[in-house]
Formats: C-alpha cells, structure tokens, sequence
C-alpha cells in the first residue's frame, strides 16, 4: 500500500513504514507538498499524512481513488473536508491530547511577551534605539494577580488556567459546558462570555474553529473589552474578523493582542496587523516544541497505520 506524507519528516519515525508500504513524501523541510502534486499523488494513495498547511477538500478526495484514511498531525482538522471523507467512507484521525502543555506554555508566553511588550524592547535594542532610561520607558501591562478570561476551557484552556494561577489570577471562563475540575481545583468562576469580554484583563481565545465560532471576535466583542486589555488568540484565525481586531487596536480600543494564527496562513511582513507596534505576532507554532511534535507524529503515524489496517484509530475524528 501507498502512503502519501506532504511535509518532511524524520527518518527516525519512518523506518516501521519502510518496511511495509511505499512512501512517497515532500523533500524540502518547512516547505509543503505543492497542491499539483497533492493531487497526482493521492490518486494511488491508500493512506494520506497531512497537517495545518494543506486543505483536504472534496476535490481531493474526488482524485483519490483507494484512499483508506486521512491522518492529520493535529488537532484541529478544520481544512479537511469530513463530509466529504465521510460519503465515501475514509477514516479521518487527529492527535489530541500531546500538545496539550506545549501549546499552554506557547499561549501563556505569548501573554506575557505581549502585556510586557517584550518583542518591542527586543526591536529597540536592534535598532540602535536604547539611549537612556526613562520612568515609562516601554512599560506594559501586570499579569501578576489580574483577571485572565478564557473563552474554551478544553484540554488546553485548563492548562493555560493552571499557569494562570501560578500568577494568582483571577480566572474566567466562558464553554459550552460547565468545567467542575477548573472551579474546584484553581477557582476559576464560570460566566457569560459578554460578562468575561467585559472584566478579564487578559482575554484568551482557544475556541475550536467550527461554523458557530466563525468571526466569533468581531467589532461587538472588542468593543466590549476594557481598554487596557490583552486579547490573545492561540485557537484558530476565522474565529476572529481581522478587520474589526485592526481597527480596535488602531483606535486604542483594547491595548494590544498577541496572535499565533491568523485567518490565512501563511502571512506575509505587509499584513496590515503587522504594521502596528502593540500587535506581536506568532507564525502558528503554539505545539512546536521538539518532544511535543515527536509525539504528535507518532501518534498521527498510529492513526494512519491502523486505519490501513483495518484496527480502530487511536483518535478519529467523528
């Protein structure tokens, strides 16, 4: 059987494939598979082995022409198309769970970085401008003891609260379910998500990206927002209308956001968010730690090699 893999990865994690499949796989690291070969390729696949930067979509699957399984090293899986893996009965499998704290740390980082503008001190320094001290020099925001608001209190969103009461914050939150384990064991109050918008000092996004949560942080939202607050968004780009984040931070109507990911990717240095001094921006590396994407790996391979094999995905996507 044939597995197409469109990203490079370690020789290490391919051996067990090697011995039993074809692998065909992209060459260049940090560099996907191109989209027309995407398409040649998937047409004798069996297995296919993606991640963020492809979209799986129904003309795709419409090439594939004995395609088993789709295994994405991921959580999300917002660009493949499940309906149309579904009409044709293909497996799709994800990896929840592994990049739980690596993409906590990214999250509360980037916090950090962002209410303590660490990013401009950095760029002050590199440009020669670092003259003297000064009382107000590049001063930010507190995190110590402030009110943090997280908006999905999932796998990840619980260990961002965790970190955030290290910091003996205040924390908020809005789900579509109670989280007992978070009010119980750190405190953290549940609430309406206009109430969270309106007293977190600190406003953290980790919404799944889903038809309900499209532009879900829009100009309604921001406005609701104390202008003294940190938006950061390490979820998804389509749950925020990138306009409206623009315009509330142009206008000083929040005072600055710290974003891993964007409504498409990737960007470029000329993305008009870009051109603002309180925005710090991230190229979606929220997991990107070296043991963290081992076993993402790994356990995207498990998927895959279960679902050629006729055995139950690890996790599949229902």
């Amino acid at each position: 059987m044939k597995i197409l893999i469109t990203c490079k990865l370690p020789d290490q994690l391919l051996l067990p494939l090697k011995e039993k499949y074809e692998i065909v796989m992209a060459e260049t690291e940090n560099e996907p598979m191109s989209r027309k070969r995407l398409l040649s390729e998937i047409e004798e696949a069996d297995g296919l082995f993606t991640n963020v930067a492809d979209t799986i979509d129904e003309e795709v699957f419409d090439r594939a022409k004995h395609l088993k399984v789709v295994s994405t090293m991921a959580v999300g899986y917002d660009n493949i198309d499940l309906e149309a893996a579904k009409e044709r009965g293909i497996l799709v499998g994800h990896t929840p769970g592994v990049l739980t704290e690596a993409t906590a740390d990214l999250t509360f980082a980037l916090l950090m970085a962002t209410g303590r503008r660490l990013l401009e001190g950095m760029d002050v320094i590199r440009e020669d401008q670092w003259k003297s001290w000064g009382p107000f020099f590049l001063t930010g925001q507190e995190i110590y003891g402030k009110t943090i608001g997280i908006i999905g209190m999932g796998r990840i969103g619980l260990g961002v609260a965790k970190r955030a009461k290290g910091f003996s914050m205040d924390i908020l939150y809005h789900n579509r379910s109670r989280k007992e384990e978070a009010e119980v064991e750190l405190g953290a109050r549940y609430v309406e998500f206009d109430e969270l918008l309106e007293q977190a000092d600190y406003v953290v996004l980790l919404a799944p990206s889903t038809k309900e949560t499209y532009h879900m942080m829009g100009a309604a939202q921001f406005n609701k927002m104390k202008e003294s607050a940190v938006f950061i968004n390490t979820s998804r780009g389509p749950n925020v209308d990138e306009d409206a984040l623009y315009e509330a931070l142009q206008s000083n109507q929040i005072w600055a956001a710290g974003l891993d990911v964007f409504q498409t990717e990737p960007i470029d240095a000329k993305h008009k968010l870009l051109t603002l001094k309180n925005v710090t921006a991230l190229p979606h590396i929220g997991s990107a730690a070296i043991e963290t994407r081992m076993n993402m790996a790994r356990l995207a391979i498990n998927n895959l090699v279960n679902g050629l094999e006729g055995n139950a995905l690890v996790h599949q996507v229902k």
